[in-house]
């Protein structure tokens, strides 16, 4: 059955729990979301609150895809570019689906409503991403229309002696 996707969700805490607990499963899977396992909700909390803080001013949007038992199975954050030369795109981050979902083509399903939603905001040309290498994450998003635009090698401090590099993918929305 499909996620059920919707755009500016009314922050209440259930959603606040419910995308803490999925922040938590995805990095303890090993997902790429900026955390590294082992990691708990409280430990995610205060970029979470980041995350609202910059919604309650305008700056972030949210995208929440619900399962069919209601709970939160998917989120993916938009991010508007305040500098004058730089509003014609979005960055989207925080893209994640819960692993009892993978393998079912949500992240797709997800990119796709991403895609959608972005064609709507006023002015927006693009959505722009980044990914950790070392993951086969640039070829997922290469599969959904992305292109890779740039490689930060190195950048990104998994571990002690485990450095990937920071892979940066543009969608053209035209």
């Amino acid at each position: 059955m499909p996620l059920t996707f919707t755009l500016d969700p009314a922050v209440t805490p259930a959603l606040r729990d419910g995308i803490l607990d999925l922040w938590a499963d995805v990095s303890n899977a090993g997902g790429a979301v900026g955390f590294v396992a082992p990691v708990e909700p409280e430990t995610i909390r205060p970029e979470l609150v980041k995350h609202f803080a910059g919604m309650a001013e305008g700056r972030t949007r949210l995208l929440v895809g619900h399962d069919e038992d209601g709970r939160v199975a998917a989120t993916a954050f938009f991010s508007f570019n305040t500098h004058r030369l730089m509003t014609h795109w979005v960055w989207l981050y925080t893209v994640m689906v819960h692993p009892r979902h993978q393998g079912r083509g949500y992240g797709r399903d997800l990119l796709a409503a991403a895609a959608d939603a972005a064609r709507a905001f006023e002015g927006i040309e693009a959505i722009r991403l980044t990914c950790r290498g070392g993951l086969g994450l640039e070829r997922f998003y290469g599969s959904c229309g992305y292109k890779e635009v740039g490689r930060i090698p190195d950048a990104i401090r998994v571990a002690p002696g485990d450095d990937r590099d920071d892979v940066i993918m543009l969608l053209p929305l035209a």
